[in-house]
């Protein structure tokens, strides 16, 4: 699971609401929000120009690009650019609502889910449509799906009880799991809650609950609840038996991380909003090589930890839960913009990502109907440009030396299922060696789209023989030697028909300028030791019809968690 050394601040709020009492949770309606929020519009304070940060690594790079300051600093990046803002925390997400439509700020600042749930009422007057200008991060660790003993896999949460923070950032990240688990909103029970964390009332706080069987909850929550990413054993403020099904770590493509703006602003001034956008990507970029030098940069590092420590955590000396959450969001820079923001075969744009988290949310019952999201149609290669900011090419993220070992224990152990967060299988004919993208393309772009949402799970190809040659040479009495041929032979089979799905899915994903990392595929061959047909005594039992001799002609899929085993896993 994901490791931390230590987590101060934040481990230190999160641990003092359970000490003080566990205190039955208030729960809140998770209503639309037109029902919370008047739509009573203001003119946008030009004057004096603010905009919402939020506590998330990502932000770390707007405070950079602000001169460490929250008033816009001298010399500061935003300054070169003629800008001058306010930086302000603001985590509850209603708030931030409320004076964006006052026109206190002309920002919003949250994840596409939380802007979606706000949409359908911000789309009722022309001035306050959101404009979705930029991507910060992805979340890649920072969010968990804890759950206790009695869940082993996302498909058992149905009918149980989830507790989760109302127009918080978790609220598409569980529409997403429940999705690929063949559920909805429908199929479970959800207790919402007013706050993210640090109180009697967040999702943590909820998870002791006898009742509750789940919550999405913020890393530091899902540390403490699970003693420190294993197991919880029941002590201090764990939670016997509870473990970390999901992180972000794993679903690295779910919980995006952006800036909106009002549309009578950005109407009004293009040209400011082009240079708040062109620096926040010299932010991220100066931010990055700041922490990559950070030996070397020892003042200018130690400044902005103290900076983010001051606006983020309300402690200068919270650095070692800034550098967490640093190391939790994936930036993603101008690569990352253009990709998001323009690229229509890209499985988690910008267009694609909105329909899903929409779907969700009108499932739970915040959204009556689709509301559309529009975006910044930006050039970002020129904004990059004009800032000096290169895209950088993808590097490999799993260690596949590694990656191999580990399948393989699994395999010798018959426990590739254990980490199982999704799985389906590929059925093919008797003799079939290739696999046509005609045949195939509805399972290929399964594939390639459950590749590019859980880019932290390995995806394991694992291919299974038909058993009849070897049970008719054994009931012919044919020697040991002849019966092991035979299934050697099997296991080169379904090891060849397995690679060959494997490279036609890359192929087929690069024909379409997907870019999937090879490194995040393991190949198997099951040979004829995992049929459907199931195992009668030591070996596979006959099929009896047809069907079940055609059933064991596939090749299976699996999405697997190994957070556990986290040096398998290469963060960019």
């Amino acid at each position: 699971m994901v490791k931390r050394s230590f987590i101060s601040v934040l481990a230190l709020l999160a641990a003092a609401f359970s000490v003080l009492s566990h205190a039955k949770p208030t729960y809140v309606d998770y209503k639309p929000i037109s029902d919370v929020v008047k739509l009573n519009v203001g003119e946008v304070n030009t004057r004096s120009l603010s905009a919402p940060v939020i506590t998330w690594g990502g932000d770390i790079a707007t405070l950079l690009a602000n001169g460490n300051q929250t008033q816009t600093a001298k010399g500061s990046i935003f300054d070169k650019k003629g800008l001058q803002l306010k930086l302000y925390r603001e985590d509850a997400f209603v708030n931030q609502v409320k004076s964006y439509v006052a026109g206190e700020t002309p920002f919003l600042r949250g994840t596409v889910g939380m802007i979606s749930a706000a949409a359908e009422l911000l789309n009722k007057d022309p001035r306050t449509q959101p404009v979705v200008i930029y991507q910060l991060t992805w979340s890649s660790g920072g969010d968990a799906l804890v759950v206790k003993s009695n869940i082993r896999n996302a498909k058992d949460l149905k009918g149980k009880t989830i507790a989760i923070q109302a127009y918080g950032p978790h609220v598409d990240y569980a529409a997403r799991i429940l999705k690929d688990a063949g559920l909805s909103f429908k199929d479970v029970n959800v207790r919402w809650l007013p706050d993210l964390t640090g109180t009697n009332n967040a999702p943590m706080a909820a998870f002791y609950e006898q009742d509750v069987d789940a919550a999405f909850v913020i890393i530091p929550d899902a540390l403490a609840l699970t003693s420190g990413g294993n197991v919880g054993s029941g002590s201090e403020d764990s939670v016997k038996g509870a473990r970390i099904l999901l992180s972000t770590r794993t679903a690295d493509k779910v919980i995006a991380d952006v800036y909106a703006v009002r549309k009578d602003y950005f109407d009004a001034h293009r040209s400011e909003v082009e240079a708040f956008v062109a620096g926040l990507l010299e932010g991220e970029e100066a931010l990055g090589k700041l922490f990559q030098n950070k030996t070397k940069d020892v003042k200018p590092y130690r400044d902005i930890l103290a900076a983010a420590g001051k606006l983020l955590l309300d402690s200068e000396e919270a650095t070692a839960d800034v550098e967490g959450l640093f190391a939790d969001a994936t930036f993603v820079g101008l690569q990352g913009n253009k990709q998001f923001f323009t690229d229509s075969n890209y499985p988690r744009r910008f267009d694609a990502l909105s329909s899903e988290v929409q779907t969700g949310l009108q499932q739970a019952g915040i959204l009556s109907k689709p509301a559309a999201l529009t975006k910044a149609a930006f050039d970002y290669g020129f904004l990059g440009a004009a800032v000096n900011v290169k895209a950088e090419a993808a590097k490999p993220r799993f260690d596949e030396e590694k990656v191999a070992q580990l399948v393989n224990q699994r395999q010798q152990q018959q426990s590739l299922a254990e980490g199982e967060l999704f799985s389906f299988e590929v059925f093919f004919q008797p003799n079939q060696k290739s696999f046509s993208i005609d045949l195939y393309q509805d399972s290929f772009d399964k594939v390639v789209e459950l590749a590019s949402t859980y880019g932290g799970a390995i995806i394991t190809v694992e291919g299974n023989s038909d058993p009849m040659e070897y049970l008719r040479a054994k009931k012919k009495g044919e020697q040991a030697v002849v019966l092991g041929r035979i299934k050697q032979s099997a296991r080169n089979l379904s090891l060849a028909r397995a690679q060959e799905v494997r490279d036609n899915i890359i192929q087929y994903a690069a024909g379409k300028n997907i870019s999937l990392d090879p490194s995040q595929f393991a190949v198997v061959g099951n040979g004829i030791a995992n049929p459907k047909t199931g195992i009668c005594g030591a070996e596979p039992c006959a099929p009896k019809n047809q069907q079940e001799w055609r059933s064991n002609m596939r090749v299976e899929f699996r999405i697997i968690q190994v957070e556990a085993e986290s040096d398998v896993f290469m963060p960019l």
